[in-house]
């Protein structure tokens, strides 16, 4: 294409954008002006060829990275033997993406009710678990997110949440984040000690008998990539027993290769009862997302009816994607590569980027989900305002790079398949940014 084209066409882009899409949490007179037309790997192009090093993976999804040769074979192939066909049928594709699903699962969780996304996934995960118990209250934590949609919205527990209190029965606790720790905690030891009191606590006042569930992401995401200190999780798991209330474990985010493991929740001794996915599964290269169902929850719909679904539950495109994303993942050590990536070249990288620049109060992660904690005081760890962190995201992004930013974060969560070369080069954008904070 000739420039004046090319140029063109990110023009018309933008116009027809501002015109016609509405998008997501935003303001509407304010259209993003990003045009991203191609990409390959950890790269993303517009239509006049600017190339952008994608350090945010979209919405921390594109695990495999963008237009992996095998996942965009796997769809076309399925496209041209069978496009669509319902739910209620029987289909091979489906079959197959659910056997490698719950063959990296806990034993004794063999069946995948497969839905659109992670927000329907969390949706359906506490419909079962309500069904299940026969009781109705959710616990989940102030610090998280669980999708856009009745119950998962209400699970939420950030400013999202307020606008959208539809849904009955959820209670939100305090979960750990040393950091900022809400229990004067100055150590892990302290701070999951102390939230597992919080949550027992919680549990007794809102009376265990009427508690269905407690939903968790494994590593919070959104809120900022809140590593479990140690035991959290397995003393969550020991208070749900003791009260016979499940654990759902949502690894939307944190799963398939986003901590360096197949599931997040690999790393720390716990099973749950439900487990909600959707992002990495398939990259996000078709809508998808399910839930991983216990053996003991999944009999109790042998004979009753489950009464949830959805049109395009099982989708054969969507199950080829899922297919073809963890073989090529399998056969290309994926997972272990994001594994080796984070511990020798993120974190030796971002800790030293911390140790330069003031305005980092802490680095914390794990695989390819870490986070920059930016603060206006180190001593204080004030919060760094929403002015600076927008003006420091748009410098990031005028030298080529896509962050992810949420609140005063900078979360570096580049597809798991980024170079040592590149999270250098990432690095380097950083470092010149955030040289330019005065803190």
């Amino acid at each position: 294409m000739t420039e004046n084209l090319t140029a063109d066409l990110d023009a018309l882009a933008r116009e027809l954008d501002a015109a016609h899409v509405f998008h997501s949490w935003s303001a509407q007179g304010s259209p993003p002006q990003l045009v991203v037309a191609s990409g390959r790997g950890t790269k993303v192009w517009d239509h006049s060829g600017r190339e952008y090093l994608d350090f945010s993976s979209q919405l921390v999804n594109v695990n495999i990275g963008h237009q992996h040769p095998a996942v965009v074979s796997a769809i076309r192939e399925q496209a041209e033997l069978l496009a669509t066909i319902g739910p209620p049928t029987v289909n091979l594709a489906r079959g197959e993406a659910a056997r490698r699903i719950t063959d990296r699962a806990p034993e004794g969780m063999n069946k995948v009710f497969f839905t659109n996304g992670g927000a329907d996934a969390n949706e359906n995960a506490i419909r079962m678990a309500r069904l299940h118990t026969g009781r109705d209250k959710v616990l989940s934590t102030y610090r998280s997110y669980h999708g856009n949609t009745g119950a998962a919205i209400v699970s939420t527990g950030d400013w999202r949440r307020i606008p959208n209190e539809f849904a009955r029965g959820h209670v939100h606790f305090f979960g750990p984040f040393l950091y900022r720790s809400e229990f004067w905690a100055t150590t892990p030891e302290e701070e999951s000690e102390r939230a597992l009191r919080h949550l027992r606590r919680v549990i007794e006042a809102e009376g265990p008998s009427t508690i269905a569930a407690v939903l968790l992401e494994t590593v919070p995401g959104t809120a900022g990539v809140l590593v479990p200190p140690p035991g959290y999780l397995a003393g969550v798991r020991e208070l749900c027993d003791r009260h016979g209330i499940l654990l759902i474990l949502d690894e939307v985010m944190c799963g398939f290769g986003r901590t360096g493991r197949w599931f997040a929740f690999d790393g720390y001794d716990v099973k749950p009862d439900l487990i909600s996915f959707a992002k990495g599964v398939n990259s996000g290269y078709v809508p998808v997302g399910g839930v991983v169902i216990s053996d003991e929850i999944a009999a109790d719909f042998d004979e009753q009816v489950f009464p949830g679904g959805l049109t395009y539950s099982g989708h054969p495109l969507a199950m080829a994607s899922i297919v073809g994303a963890l073989d090529a993942m399998e056969s290309e050590g994926i997972v272990d590569h994001a594994r080796r990536v984070g511990a020798e070249a993120i974190a030796p990288a971002l800790t030293e980027l911390a140790e330069k620049h003031a305005v980092i109060g802490e680095v914390r992660g794990e695989g390819v989900f870490w986070a920059l904690d930016l603060v206006a005081d180190p001593e204080t760890r004030e919060p760094l305002p929403a002015a600076e962190v927008g003006r420091i995201k748009g410098a990031i992004v005028e030298r080529g790079l896509l962050p992810f930013v949420a609140e005063n974060r900078i979360h570096v969560v580049p597809p798991c398949v980024v170079t040592a070369e590149e999270v250098e080069q990432a690095t380097a954008i950083y470092d010149e940014v955030l040289g330019t904070v005065a803190v």
